[in-house]
C-alpha cells in the first residue's frame, strides 16, 4: 500500500521498518493550469513525473497524444533533431510500453520541435498533458452497491469515478456536503437538490478499512489544498468523548499563516516569508477554470500579478499577440487546407498567398514565444526578476520589430493577394463556391477578407501600445530608451504602409457589402469609397417602411431584406449624388419638420425627411446622416466623371434609378424585419449589414477603421443578469463584437456578442454587484456584467467597447481619403 508521508511529522515516527520501506518523490497534487507553476524548476519535476507515468502506463492516451509526449521528452534531452541520434535514443531508452511502434511518428513530431529549448520542451509536455483526461488521476478500486468494479479518484475539482480508463462520473466540490468512512465503506454524501427534499449518499465498497482510510485522506488534503485559503480554527477539545476523525490537513492552504521572528504573520497567496515568489510544492497559486470562483479566490489571486501599469501593457500585448497568431492560422492552416490545396486555385494565386502569409506567421510565432517567456520572468516565474532584468518589454519589442522591417515586402503582397483572389472568384465559380463555403466554417468567424488585412492592422496595435508605454515610463527608465526607439520603427512602418491599409480597408468593405446585396453587378468598382450604412424609414404609399441605406461617394441606396434563401439585401432604388446643388444641401438640413418637394428631387426630400421623422428619438444619429450625405455630396461634386457612368456599370436591371425606385414591395419585403439574426441561412446572419437592421442602427467606414485598429483579448469574468456565479473565458473584440472561447487554445468561439445598439455603463449601487473593474453592457433586456483583473485592463476594455458603442464623425476621415483605384 502506498501512503503519504506527513511533512510535519518526523519520518522515523510515520514508518515502523525504515529499512524494508521503499521512498519516492512523486507529484501529489496536479494544478489544472501548468502556467501557474511559478518555478522552472518545479515545472522540470511535473515533466518528470509525466515522464514516470507514460513509461509506468498510468497516463494512458491515444497513439497521437503519446508520441507527441515522447517527442517534446526527446527535444529536451537530446536537442534539436539528428536522424540518426535520435533513432539511437530512442532505442535506448523506453518512454511507453509500445514505443516500437510509435518510432515513426515520434521522429515525425521531433522534427517539429527545432529551435525549443528544454524549459519550453518542458511547457510544452506539460500543456498536453493537462488536457489528458487521466493527468493526475490515481486510481483506487472499488465497487458499488450492486458489485460493479469501478475505480475512485480525486482531483483538483472533485471525486471521480472510472469504469476501467473511461470517467463515468464526477462530483464537484460544490456539490459535496460530506466525505466519510466507516469500515470498508466509502461515502459521498452530497447537497440536497433544490427540487428535493431528500439528502443523497452515495456509498461504496473499497478492499479494506486501510484502504478506504488512505482515499478519505487523500480526498481531505485535495480539497483543502485547492479550495481553503485559511486554516480553520481548532474546535475545542471535548473533556470525555471525541467524535470523528482527529485529522487535519497539515501542509499550509493557499494563504496560510508562518512565523516570522517569533511573531505570526498572514501571508498572501503570491507572497513568501522573504518577499520572493515562492515555488507551488510550498504555497500553491491555483485556480480551476472549471468551476465558479468565488470572490475571495478572485481577490487573493489578483495579487499574484506585478501592480506595475507596464506590466498589464506588455500582458495586452501577450493576450492580442495569441489572438493575431490564431488570425494568421485560419489563413496559413485552415483557408491552405480547404481552399489553397484545390485545384482551383492557380498556382500563381497560391504562391502569391501561402508564400508572403507564411514567414510572417513563422516570424510572429516566434515573437510570441519571446514575449510569453518574459512575461513569465517578469511574474515571477524565475528568480531573474530578483535583479529586476526582465520587468521591461521595450527590448523585446524593439528586437522584433527589427526583424519585421525585413517582412515589408510581404507584407505589401498581402493586399495584392486580396486584389488577386478577388479577380480570380469572378471567373471561377468552384473557387468562388470554396471560399464561401470556408467563410460558414466556425473557424472562419470574421469575413474572410478581413484576415488578409489583419498584418496591417498589427501594425497600428504595435504602435498603440509602445505609445502607452512611453507615455508611462519617465525618460530615466530603463526600458524608455528601447521603446521609444521601436516606437520610432514601428511608426516608419505605419507611416509606410498606410495608405495600402487605406485603399484595402475600402475595398474589403466594398466586398463585405457586395455578399449582404442582390441586385448590383459590381459595387466594388474604381473609385467609389463607402461612407455610412444604416437602417431608415422610408416614406411610400403604404407609410413608412423599414429600409436599409447605403451610402458612397457618388450614390445613395436603399434597400430590403427578402425572404430569400441567400438572407440577402434586395436593391429597391439608388439616387446619383453628382450634380446635386448648394441649395439642395441646405434643403436636407431643414427637412427635419417638413417634406420639400422641388421637382426632380421630390424622391430624395421625401426619403430624408422620412428618415429624419424616424430619427426624431435620436438627434445624433439624424446629424450623422445629415453631416455624411452632405460630406458626400461635395465630394461628388469634386469627381472629374459623372456618377452616371458609374451607376450604369453597376446597376443590373435595365431600369433607370428612378423606375427602381418606384418599384412596389412585396409583403414578404416587409415582414422579412421579423426574423431573427441567429437564422440559419447559406449566408451568415450575422454580419454588420444583418446587425444594423436589426438593431436599428448605423455604422460609418471611420467606425469600421476604429473597431478594426481598436482590438483587445483577454480573459474575463461573464456574469448574467439573473446568476450569482462568475464565468471566466476568454473573450476577443473585434469588427464590433465579443467572442467568446473557453481559452486561449480554442480553434473557434463557442458565441459571439453583436455590440451595436449596446451601452456600455458601471453597475450602480442598487445591482449589489460590489466587485471592482466591473463594466456592463446592456440593450433593452439583455444585461451582461464582465470583470477584469486590473484598473488598466478596466479602462482598456472600456475604451475600445465605447469606440463601438459610441460612432464617430466622419469629417476627419474623408477629408484624408482620395479615390481608390484598383
Amino acid at each position: 500500500m502506498t501512503v503519504w508521508l506527513d511533512l510535519l511529522k518526523p519520518i522515523l515516527k510515520q514508518i515502523r521498518r525504515p529499512k524494508n520501506t521503499i521512498l519516492r518523490f512523486v507529484v501529489k497534487f496536479f494544478p489544472p493550469d501548468h502556467t501557474q507553476l511559478l518555478e522552472e524548476l518545479t515545472r522540470y519535476l511535473f515533466a518528470l513525473q509525466i515522464k514516470h507515468d507514460l513509461a509506468c502506463g498510468d497516463l494512458t492516451c491515444n497513439e497521437s497524444s503519446a508520441a507527441l509526449l515522447v517527442s517534446h521528452i526527446v527535444q529536451s534531452e537530446i536537442g534539436d533533431f539528428e536522424e540518426v541520434q535520435c533513432k539511437q535514443h530512442l532505442l535506448n531508452n523506453k518512454y511507453i510500453p509500445e514505443q516500437d511502434a510509435l518510432m515513426d511518428k515520434i521522429i515525425e513530431y521531433h522534427q517539429k520541435h527545432v529551435g525549443q529549448t528544454p524549459a519550453e520542451s518542458d511547457y510544452q509536455l506539460l500543456e498536453i498533458a493537462r488536457r489528458l483526461e487521466m493527468y493526475g488521476v490515481r486510481l483506487h478500486p472499488a465497487k458499488d452497491r450492486e458489485g460493479t468494479k469501478l475505480s475512485l479518484a480525486v482531483a483538483h475539482s472533485g471525486v471521480l469515478v472510472f469504469q476501467g480508463h473511461t470517467k463515468i462520473n464526477a462530483f464537484n466540490w460544490s456539490k459535496v456536503r460530506k466525505l466519510s468512512f466507516k469500515r470498508k465503506r466509502f461515502l459521498i454524501k452530497l447537497r440536497p437538490d433544490l427540487n428535493s427534499n431528500c439528502q443523497d449518499t452515495l456509498e461504496f465498497m473499497m478492499g479494506s478499512r486501510d484502504c478506504c482510510k488512505v482515499f478519505w485522506k487523500i480526498c481531505v488534503e485535495y480539497h483543502a489544498f485547492f479550495r481553503l485559503f485559511e486554516e480553520p480554527k481548532p474546535k475545542p477539545k471535548p473533556v470525555l468523548f471525541t467524535r470523528g476523525s482527529s485529522f487535519r490537513f497539515s501542509e499550509s492552504p493557499s494563504a496560510g499563516q508562518v512565523m516570522v521572528n517569533g511573531q505570526k504573520q498572514s501571508l498572501s497567496l503570491g507572497q513568501s516569508p522573504d518577499g520572493r515568489q515562492p515555488s507551488p510544492l510550498t504555497s500553491p497559486l491555483l485556480t480551476d477554470a472549471g468551476f465558479v470562483r468565488t470572490d475571495d479566490e478572485d481577490e487573493v489571486r489578483r495579487k499574484r500579478f506585478p501592480a506595475d501599469k507596464a506590466y498589464f501593457i506588455a500582458k495586452e500585448l501577450l493576450t492580442t499577440e495569441r489572438t493575431y497568431l490564431k488570425d494568421l492560422e485560419v489563413i496559413t492552416v485552415s483557408f491552405q487546407k480547404s481552399v489553397g490545396k484545390d485545384e482551383a486555385m492557380p498556382d500563381s494565386l497560391r504562391n502569391l498567398i501561402f508564400a508572403n502569409f507564411e514567414p510572417v506567421y513563422k516570424f510572429h510565432e516566434t515573437f510570441l514565444k519571446d514575449v510569453d517567456q518574459r512575461l513569465a520572468q517578469w511574474e515571477g516565474r524565475s528568480n531573474a526578476h530578483i535583479k529586476g532584468d526582465y520587468q521591461r518589454v521595450g527590448d523585446v519589442m524593439l528586437k522584433n520589430i527589427q526583424g519585421l522591417k525585413l517582412l515589408t515586402a510581404h507584407l505589401q503582397k498581402h493586399s495584392e493577394a486580396l486584389l488577386e483572389l478577388e479577380q480570380t472568384c469572378r471567373s471561377s465559380r468552384r473557387l468562388e463556391g470554396l471560399c464561401r463555403d470556408f467563410e460558414l466554417q466556425k473557424v472562419c468567424y470574421l469575413p474572410l477578407n478581413i484576415f488578409f488585412l489583419r498584418p496591417l492592422h498589427r501594425l497600428m496595435h504595435y504602435k498603440q501600445i509602445l505609445e502607452r508605454l512611453c507615455k508611462h515610463y519617465p525618460p530615466t527608465h530603463d526600458d524608455f530608451r528601447d521603446s521609444r526607439a521601436a516606437l520610432a520603427d514601428i511608426s516608419e512602418m505605419v507611416v509606410q504602409l498606410h495608405g495600402t491599409l487605406i485603399k484595402m480597408e475600402n475595398f474589403q468593405k466594398l466586398l463585405e457589402l457586395k455578399k449582404d446585396l442582390t441586385g448590383v453587378d459590381n459595387l466594388a468598382i474604381p473609385g467609389r469609397e463607402f461612407i455610412r450604412l444604416g437602417c431608415l424609414s422610408r416614406l411610400s404609399g403604404k407609410g413608412l417602411q423599414q429600409r436599409m441605406f447605403f451610402l458612397f461617394n457618388d450614390v445613395l441606396m436603399y434597400t430590403s431584406r427578402g425572404m430569400t434563401a441567400s438572407n440577402q439585401f434586395k436593391m429597391h432604388g439608388q439616387l446619383p449624388l453628382y450634380g446635386m446643388t448648394q441649395i439642395f444641401i441646405n434643403l436636407l438640413c431643414s427637412a427635419n419638420d417638413k417634406r420639400t418637394k422641388m421637382g426632380g428631387k421630390i424622391k430624395l426630400n421625401a426619403l430624408i425627411d422620412s428618415s429624419s421623422r424616424s430619427l426624431r428619438s435620436s438627434a445624433s444619429e439624424m446629424e450623422k446622416w445629415l453631416e455624411d450625405i452632405k460630406m458626400a455630396i461635395e465630394l461628388a461634386d469634386k469627381c472629374n466623371d459623372s456618377s452616371a457612368e458609374i451607376l450604369s456599370s453597376s446597376f443590373t436591371d435595365s431600369k433607370s434609378p428612378e423606375e427602381s425606385s418606384a418599384d412596389q414591395e412585396s409583403e414578404d419585403d416587409l415582414s422579412a424585419s421579423r426574423t431573427s439574426l441567429e437564422r440559419q441561412t447559406p449566408h451568415r446572419g450575422n454580419t454588420t449589414v444583418h446587425v444594423c437592421w436589426h438593431r436599428n442602427s448605423s455604422v460609418s467606414m471611420v467606425d469600421f477603421s476604429v473597431a478594426l485598429e481598436n482590438q483587445l483579448s483577454g480573459n474575463l469574468l461573464r456574469k448574467f443578469k439573473n446568476s450569482n456565479g462568475w464565468q471566466k473565458l476568454w473573450v476577443v473584440f473585434t469588427n464590433f463584437s465579443l467572442f467568446f472561447y473557453k481559452t486561449h487554445q480554442d480553434e473557434f468561439p463557442l458565441a459571439s456578442l453583436p455590440l451595436l445598439g449596446y451601452s456600455i455603463t458601471i453597475p450602480s449601487e442598487s445591482e449589489n454587484i460590489h466587485k471592482d473593474y466591473v463594466f456592463k453592457l446592456h440593450f433593452k433586456s439583455h444585461v451582461y456584467y464582465f470583470r477584469s483583473e486590473s484598473e488598466y485592463t478596466f479602462e482598456r476594455w472600456m475604451e475600445v467597447i465605447r469606440s463601438t458603442t459610441c460612432s464617430s464623425s466622419h469629417i476627419r476621415s474623408l477629408s484624408r481619403k482620395e479615390p481608390h483605384v484598383y
